[in-house]
């Protein structure tokens, strides 16, 4: 569409009303247009990832993958806001997908999931997990085909607020996740002293501070990194700590169980 910005105001507008389209955007168009959900990102807290927008998709859909060093295929995809959820398959096209009705006309898709996670029907929270990352239908490798519909009609994805960019290949912006963090996290102590929380669950990644001695901490999320030995045992598990801003090792946690307990995965 770059020739028609080229074009006086008054002929740019005649061939936009002629394409069926609307020179005011799609999510401001109309009056008394119902405001949209805060969405947030379809994948765990902490977790980063890259998007892509295909020329050839009929709606304004990004594709996600992740670019933290995890797993594509098997991350849960999450509810970007409250609503009810439907199951529907679709083997040549979507492969097994969700949509979430958020009501006010707004509705997101999620294609491709491997497995479900809810029944038709349910209610769901926003974070709360609503399917597995796949590759059903026409897919060429696992992705997250995500997409906000208004009344129906495809439109650009915002998320916590701001619009993302549309890339044409992957690796060129990012998205770090904040959905399913938990207002609180979830309350541990650590042991040692000197213990460094790091930006993400490397022992490479830079130090954001340093835990001095034994800490109270309140854990958001955590996921498998690098593995860490220490006092004869062995972890590869990192929590991400709320008010550091950071990962540790589970092995500075001070519970038996090298995977927390009951708290989500980042």
């Amino acid at each position: 569409m770059r020739f028609i910005r080229r074009l006086p105001a008054l002929l740019a507008a005649a061939v936009l009303a002629m394409a069926g389209m609307s020179a005011v955007p799609a999510q401001a168009a109309g009056s008394g247009v119902t405001a949209a959900p805060v969405f947030k990102a379809p994948f765990p807290c902490g977790q980063r990832w890259t998007y892509s927008h295909h020329s050839a998709e009929v709606r304004r859909a990004l594709d996600f993958v992740r670019s933290d060093g995890g797993a594509t295929a098997g991350t849960p995809v999450l509810a970007s806001a409250a609503g009810t959820a439907t199951r529907y398959s679709q083997p040549s096209g979507a492969g097994n997908y969700i949509a979430i009705n958020h009501g006010g006309g707004w509705t997101t898709y999620y294609f491709h999931l491997s497995a479900y996670s809810v029944p038709s029907g349910a209610s769901v929270a926003q974070g709360q997990q609503i399917g597995v990352t796949g590759s059903t239908g026409n897919s060429s490798g696992a992705h997250i085909h995500y997409e906000q519909l208004l009344n129906g009609v495809g439109q650009n994805i915002v998320i916590n607020g701001a619009g993302l960019s549309y890339p044409g290949s992957y690796n060129q912006a990012y998205l770090t996740s904040d959905n399913g963090c938990g207002g609180s996290g979830y309350p541990f102590n650590t042991w040692g002293s000197g213990v460094n929380v790091r930006a993400d669950a490397r022992v490479s990644a830079p130090v954001v501070t340093t835990l001095a001695g034994p800490t109270a901490v309140r854990v958001l999320c955590q996921k498998q990194g690098d593995t860490v030995n220490a006092e004869g045992y062995s972890n590869n598990w990192w929590s991400k700590l709320r008010d550091q801003n950071g990962f540790i090792s589970n092995i500075y946690i001070d519970h038996p169980a090298a995977q927390l307990p009951g708290v989500p995965l980042c």
